[in-house]
């Protein structure tokens, strides 16, 4: 199978199976889904979502956001990975966005990693799930998969992956594929002992037609 076809086989099994596929972060607006990528980060998203109610209900603008120190935001995220520097993160992001873009999120990637907390791979996210644009996050998951079933070759970084997947994935994809390798990392093809058996995309799988040979 080439590359070409294993993109095909893969991008055509998922539009036909998770026409819709969705972030798993609780949001109701731009606002949130920043807070909730923010603190995602080396976390999972049902932790993250069992926090952000009461957060969102404390701050439910980035205005009120803006007002807070650190500590007080803290004492709402005490339970995800690294809540002192996600605390300092959400307060230093909440008063940029209200003194620099008028309170609202940007879609530009160069405007949304200029804010504290916003590394490329969250401000994919944000341009991709908000703005619907042809950004490709790429996380552990995107990273590991795509290498594992061999969209990606050779990438050493998230940014080389992201631009091996940009290329050949259609523009329009580019934020559903997105999506649908998320899921296919968290629920199938899992870090340690991908489900192999269960999985739908393994007759175009570089990592499980190599395992086959062996």
């Amino acid at each position: 199978m080439t590359r070409k076809e294993r993109y095909e086989y893969i991008l055509d099994y998922f539009s036909e199976n998770n026409p819709n596929a969705e972030t798993e972060l609780q949001y109701s607006n731009p606002y949130e889904l920043l807070v909730a990528v923010i603190l995602s980060a080396q976390c999972t998203d049902k932790r993250v979502n069992q926090v952000t109610p009461a957060l969102f209900e404390a701050y439910t603008s980035v205005e009120e956001l803006a007002t807070a120190i650190p500590e007080d935001i803290f004492a709402y995220i005490r339970s995800v990975s690294y809540p002192n520097n996600k605390a300092k993160h959400l307060a230093g992001m909440a008063r940029m966005l209200v003194n620099n873009f008028n309170g609202e999120v940007p879609s530009e990637i160069d405007e949304l990693v200029k804010l504290p907390g916003v590394g490329r791979k969250t401000a994919n996210v944000i341009a991709s799930v908000i703005y619907n644009m042809p950004a490709m996050a790429v996380d552990t998951h995107v990273f590991r998969v795509s290498a594992r079933i061999g969209l990606t070759l050779n990438a050493k970084t998230p940014f080389a992956a992201e631009k091996q997947l940009v290329k050949h994935i259609p523009e329009e994809q580019i934020p559903l594929a997105h999506h649908w390798l998320i899921l296919h990392g968290r629920y199938v093809c899992l870090a340690r002992t991908p489900k192999c058996p269960v999985c739908q995309i393994k007759s175009a799988c570089k990592y499980f037609s190599s395992k086959k040979k062996n």
